[in-house]
């Protein structure tokens, strides 16, 4: 039966409706790769060690060029770690539907991308400042091999490597501003690398059954809850320590100052009233409170240079 040029028309119109609703799944899958909300907290740190610096708010090429090159890095290397990971991913009810184990993007495509946006961040980055660049090809390396290839599926202390990944974007931030590797920044770092464990093992306990069957071994799961919630409460404590040692020795001082010392105080109080009486609403609430204390802490040290 031969169609009338409505009909045809309309077939076209179908077809192109199909074809940019495929596109935009498949631009939506790269996005959820790049665990947006994850990029964005680090970006934040890297744009705080940066003005910790003390250099003028208005240098806004170098700033943006900084946090470009980060992004694409931080990006980056998660994305390799989503490719890494995709046979733990799809064991997990808590990961299943993300792009990989969903099949919406091939393991081809996801390390194509992953791969490109990191040379290219990289690339990015040492055209800025050599050692800057070493720092940010260093964090992604750290993260993406060490962390994910190597330790994260040999023991629980692969939370050190991917807490020192962690804590690259900060410290490329202050090498950006300073040109050096100073204390501030390796303070910075610490800070960084004592918060992770909070951040990781709340979220350990929360999703320890997930955990269990990606056949991830975690500190909960070795060491039982006793222990992780010793260990979250020295966490907390080395964190804060090495956070107001960082802002004092930068010469913060007035309101920001305060206002650390509160945040601090907060952070290590909701620390041991969880300690004292845990449970699961508990345990959630600490992962927030945690992720929310990094965000001030980085705001001020931002705000305040």
């Amino acid at each position: 039966m031969k169609l009338d040029e409505k009909s045809v028309d309309t077939l076209q119109q179908v077809e192109v409706t199909r074809l940019n609703e495929r596109i935009l799944i498949k631009l939506q899958a790269y996005w959820e790769l790049t665990k947006s909300k994850q990029t964005f907290l680090l970006l934040i740190t890297g744009w705080a060690g940066y003005r910790s610096a003390g250099l003028p708010v208005t240098d806004w090429t170098i700033m943006l060029s900084m946090l470009g090159s980060l992004y694409l890095a931080i990006s980056g290397s998660t994305v390799l770690n989503m490719y890494i990971d995709r046979d733990i991913d799809a064991r997990m009810p808590r990961t299943i539907e993300r792009p990989l184990p969903a099949k919406v993007l091939r393991p081809l495509e996801a390390l194509t991308f992953g791969l490109l946006i990191s040379l290219l961040g990289i690339i990015w980055a040492f055209s800025l400042n050599t050692l800057f660049g070493l720092v940010v090809m260093a964090g992604l390396c750290c993260h993406a091999f060490v962390y994910t290839s190597w330790l994260k599926r040999q023991t629980p202390f692969s939370v050190i490597p991917g807490g020192v990944a962690g804590g690259m974007p900060v410290l490329a931030g202050r090498v950006l501003g300073t040109g050096t590797i100073d204390i501030i920044g390796v303070l910075l770092v610490l800070a960084i690398l004592m918060w992770i464990p909070i951040h990781i093992l709340t979220f350990a306990m929360r999703y320890a059954e997930d955990y269990k069957m990606g056949q991830v071994p975690t500190f909960p799961s070795i060491y039982g809850e006793e222990r992780t919630r010793q260990a979250l409460v020295g966490a907390t404590i080395l964190t804060g320590v090495t956070m107001m040692l960082a802002i004092v020795l930068n010469a913060v001082r007035g309101p920001y100052l305060l206002a650390s010392i509160l945040a601090v105080v907060v952070l290590i109080g909701f620390t041991i009233y969880y300690t004292d009486d845990p449970s699961p609403e508990r345990n959630f609430t600490l992962f927030k409170v945690a992720s929310l204390y990094m965000l001030v802490s980085m705001l001020i040290i931002g705000l305040a240079g």
